[in-house]
């Protein structure tokens, strides 16, 4: 018995064109993301049979896990576990806006991510403490199962490091394109990552 978990990030966003800070401001997929996000939707349906879909509550992840559910008969269901990460004081703003007001902390956040500590929003280890949570749940709640999720980059890389064991400061080694893929699979208990940052699919 194994438990699959289909892990992909949402299609493309305008704020992802220009690189803004999005956390929880709720940006929708543009015209590409909607293409992107119906080509992993067949993908996924012919590739795998998930059992259920869980996606972030924003809007940018609730369309793409819409179509994952069309595709695969089924509804996607919202988890708040797997909202972004909250950008506090930075969303909206792009890295070079917010470095002219807090140069020393956006210049961690690239550079040593593990440190840096958003005005009024969160840390990487908050949102991984809460990741970690979110994901146990739901593999004990649907165990020897394929499951969708549909979230975020942050979410995404910071999922993936907890099964690595990848500490925060590698955070910027790891890639998650628009609509990319993953694959996670447990093996005697533990989970091991199979795929990662697939985006053959959107070719």
């Amino acid at each position: 018995m194994s438990t699959r978990i289909i892990l992909v990030r949402h299609g493309q966003t305008e704020w992802n064109k220009v690189e803004r800070f999005r956390g929880r401001f709720d940006v929708p997929l543009n015209p590409t993301g909607i293409d992107q996000a119906k080509k992993t939707a067949k993908n996924i349906s012919e590739r795998w049979h998930p059992s259920v879909i869980y996606t972030s509550p924003l809007s940018r992840a609730k369309e793409t896990a819409n179509f994952i559910a069309q595709s695969c008969q089924l509804t996607a269901q919202h988890h708040q576990g797997l909202i972004d990460i909250d950008y506090g004081k930075w969303q909206g703003l792009t890295p070079d806006e917010a470095e002219k007001t807090w140069p020393e902390a956006v210049k961690n956040w690239f550079e040593h991510p593990e440190k840096a500590e958003i005005p009024n929003g969160e840390s990487l280890m908050d949102v991984r403490l809460r990741i970690s949570e979110t994901f146990n749940q739901i593999c004990n709640q649907h165990f020897d199962n394929e499951i969708v999720l549909v979230s975020h980059t942050v979410i995404n890389r910071l999922l993936i490091m907890n099964v690595l064991n990848i500490d925060n400061r590698f955070f910027w080694r790891l890639h998650q394109d628009p609509c990319a893929i993953n694959i996670l699979e447990q093996v005697s208990g533990t989970f091991n990552l199979v795929l990662m940052n697939d985006i053959s699919h959107l070719e």
